[in-house]
């Protein structure tokens, strides 16, 4: 059953982060126009720098569970390394239900009330441009919430893991 819903979180996981991914192409795509109309034609654009800066904080947000799940987030190990495969896997467990899983949940949870807010009050950027926020502060809160779920299966596997004696 564990490895059944592992599987699901990690191959969902693995799809929204090729999906976060692609953010890139738009991205350049709009730094390059920028580029191009502010040096080429003296003429910038009041939205590009903007839209890159939001497109990029999208493309980091969301790309956090892919990233955990992937092992890929800096961790400071060097007393943990030293310790058997059997005491980090414990001490995994424990950081995960102690530390990682509540303090992401609260910021999951503080995000989505934030992002609502932005909704509600139909907030917009204070920029000339002035492009609505609401969008931004909701991929924002499901970044925090792909991060808390992908957190859930790292703890199931360590749990496994721990349970089944792998090395």
């Amino acid at each position: 059953m564990i490895n059944k819903i592992t599987k699901s979180i990690d191959s969902f996981q693995d799809w929204f982060g090729y999906l976060t991914a692609m953010l890139i192409f738009p991205m350049t795509a709009i730094i390059i126009y920028e580029v191009f109309m502010r040096y080429i034609f003296n003429r910038p654009t009041s939205w590009g720098f903007e839209l890159t800066t939001y497109l990029y904080g999208i493309h980091f947000m969301l790309g956090l569970g892919y990233t955990l799940m992937y092992n890929g987030h800096v961790r400071v190990e060097v007393f943990v390394t030293l310790l058997s495969r059997r005491k980090q896997q414990i001490i995994s467990i424990l950081c995960n239900l102690f530390l990682l899983l509540p303090v992401f949940s609260l910021f999951c949870y503080a995000s989505w009330s934030y992002a609502w807010t932005s909704v509600v009050r139909n907030e917009k950027s204070w920029t000339s441009w002035a492009p609505p926020l609401y969008p931004f502060k909701l991929l924002m809160a499901l970044g925090f919430l792909m991060f808390v779920i992908q957190g859930v299966s790292v703890l199931l596997k360590e749990i496994q893991a721990l349970r089944n004696g792998d090395e």
